[in-house]
C-alpha cells in the first residue's frame, strides 16, 4: 500500500470517528430488574457515564445524591456499595409492596467573577449563595444547576406514592406507571421544570443493546404545552430517556442549567 493511500484511510478514519468522540457521554441508572414478587426481593443497580447507554465503557457515576424511597415514603439504605472504573454499584433491599423510586439528584450553583483584576470561580450549595462569594466580587455571572437521574422499580402492585414531585429542576410526572410498559403501547408522561409544565424541551429516547445491532434505534420527542409527551415502545429492553433545560441569567436572577434521565424496561 503506497504511503498516499495510508494517509487517506486513516484521514477517511478519522473523520467517520470524529462524531462519536464529539458525542457527551450520558449518565445512567440502570437495575437488573423492574418488576418482582413474593414477600420481599434484592435488586441490583448499575450506574456509570458511557458512550452507549448502560454499557459501562467510560467511568463509574458518583453517588453523592443517591436517594432510595420506599413506597411509605421512608429511606431505604443502599446496601453492598461499590465504585469501580467504569461503573457504580449497590443493591437494595425491597420489604414493602409498590413502587420505589431510586435517584441520583445533584444541584447547586456555579459562579464566575472577577476579584482584584483576575477571573474566579466557584461552586457550591444553593443555601450558600451569594454569601459564599468573596468581598469586592465584580461581573458575577451565575448558574443554578439541578441534575436528576432516576429509575423505578415495583414489588407486586404498583403503586404511585413516590411520584409526587419537590418542585426543583426537572421532574418526571408519569401518567402510564414507569414499570407497566409493553411494547406497541403507547406511555405518556410528563416533565415538570421547577414545578411548572416543562414545554417544548425535546426527549432523547434510546433502547440500551446498541453494542449488538447496526441501528441505534434513538428517536426524539417533544413535550407539549402542558408538558406531557407520549412514546410507543417498538422493542423489548431498557429505555433510556433524556431532557435537558437552560435559561440565561438575567442581573440578580441565576440562570438555571437542569437535566433529567431515566432508565425504563419495556416488555413483550
Amino acid at each position: 500500500m503506497t504511503m498516499k493511500k495510508t494517509i487517506a484511510l486513516l484521514t477517511l478514519a478519522a473523520a467517520l470517528a470524529a462524531p462519536m468522540a464529539a458525542q457527551a457521554h450520558r449518565a445512567w441508572l440502570a437495575p437488573t430488574a423492574t418488576t418482582l414478587s413474593g414477600s420481599d426481593a434484592w435488586v441490583g443497580f448499575d450506574a456509570g457515564m458511557s458512550n452507549q447507554v448502560f454499557n459501562p465503557d467510560h467511568a463509574a457515576m458518583r453517588l453523592n445524591g443517591l436517594a432510595i424511597t420506599a413506597p411509605d415514603g421512608s429511606a431505604v439504605q443502599p446496601e453492598n456499595a461499590m465504585q469501580g472504573r467504569y461503573r457504580s454499584t449497590f443493591d437494595a433491599h425491597l420489604t414493602q409492596n409498590g413502587t420505589y423510586k431510586i435517584a441520583n439528584v445533584m444541584g447547586g450553583v456555579m459562579a464566575s467573577y472577577k476579584l482584584n483584576g483576575e477571573q474566579k470561580r466557584w461552586r457550591g450549595a444553593a443555601a450558600e449563595y451569594p454569601a459564599g462569594l468573596p468581598e469586592g466580587a465584580t461581573d458575577v455571572q451565575a448558574t443554578r444547576t439541578a441534575s436528576r437521574i432516576e429509575t423505578f422499580v415495583t414489588l407486586n402492585n404498583p403503586t404511585d406514592t413516590v411520584f409526587k414531585t419537590t418542585g426543583e429542576g426537572l421532574e418526571l410526572v408519569p401518567v402510564t406507571h414507569p414499570n407497566d410498559l409493553v411494547v406497541g403501547e403507547p406511555a405518556t408522561f410528563k416533565l415538570l421544570n421547577n414545578g411548572q409544565p416543562a414545554s417544548g424541551l425535546e426527549v432523547t429516547v434510546a433502547r440500551g443493546g446498541l453494542r449488538y445491532r447496526d441501528n441505534p434505534e434513538e428517536s426524539t420527542v417533544t413535550t407539549g404545552a402542558d408538558g406531557a409527551f407520549t412514546v410507543t415502545w417498538p422493542e423489548a429492553g431498557m429505555y433510556w430517556l433524556n431532557a435537558s433545560v437552560r435559561t440565561e441569567g438575567q442581573g440578580e436572577t441565576l440562570g438555571s442549567n437542569a437535566s433529567y434521565v431515566a432508565a425504563m424496561e419495556v416488555l413483550p
